[in-house]
């Protein structure tokens, strides 16, 4: 791609492994993001190790360290991402709460992965909550964020079967690999210019197929290779 590649901040607080996910789709020069950071608020956070082995810059800003001043850790990790010139926000295993005004600053420009088909099982333990739900289908959702947890407006979703012996975890496994997937699809669109959002609905410039269906996980920008 011509354009200049938009720089992507990372927010972690684990092993990461969306965000090496998007750390791999972006080492392709045609990826339209380039990751510019990758931020923890905890510094044993295994992820950092990866991202830094990767040669991806990284930051840590400890939210124990802030005790419940929200403001103060947000302006902190805020200074730390303007440091490095970042456009976008990709929260890949983010365990904090964002405040309406940090949202607010950045409508529009950040994105989050979430382990459900959204709006079915918001939170935690989204996993075991479809197992005992009986579902027959389950997935993931990559939203745009705002101030209400996992209610963003939906750029893409994944579905996986749930099969009649799936434990919490293997079904836990299936869902992550297209979490992989789709996570690094849906930030190349963002990045490109791509989405669209209005009326709390998103809308995503992909080219449909002749019967007028999208594929999902969503196709990469034109030019660009699947990793």
């Amino acid at each position: 791609m011509s354009a200049a590649r938009r720089r992507v901040a990372v927010l972690i607080s684990g092993r990461g492994s969306n965000m090496a996910a998007l750390i791999e789709a972006a080492a392709d020069p045609a990826y339209p993001a380039e990751i510019a950071l990758v931020l923890s608020n905890r510094a044993g956070a295994a992820g950092l190790a990866h991202a830094a082995a990767r040669g991806v810059p990284t930051a840590v800003v400890e939210s124990r360290a802030f005790k419940g001043d929200r403001a103060g850790f947000e302006a902190a990790m805020e200074a730390e991402i303007a440091r490095h010139g970042a456009g976008i926000i990709a929260l890949a295993g983010f365990m904090r709460v964002l405040t309406e005004g940090f949202v607010a600053r950045w409508e529009g420009r950040m994105i989050n992965v979430h382990p459900s088909l959204l709006p079915a099982f918001p939170g935690l333990d989204t996993h075991a909550r479809a197992i005992a739900a009986g579902v027959r289908l389950h997935g993931c959702t990559v939203h745009m964020v705002t101030a209400g947890v996992d209610e963003g407006p939906i750029l893409a979703q994944a579905a996986v079967p749930v099969l009649p012996e799936d434990t919490e975890a293997s079904l836990a496994a299936r869902v992550l690999a297209q979490e992989h997937r789709l996570y690094p699809a849906a930030l190349a669109w963002l990045a490109a210019g791509c989405v669209t959002i209005r009326d709390g609905r998103a809308t995503v410039a992909a080219a449909a197929s002749a019967e007028g269906v999208l594929t999902n996980p969503l196709p990469f920008p034109p030019g660009l290779s699947k990793r």
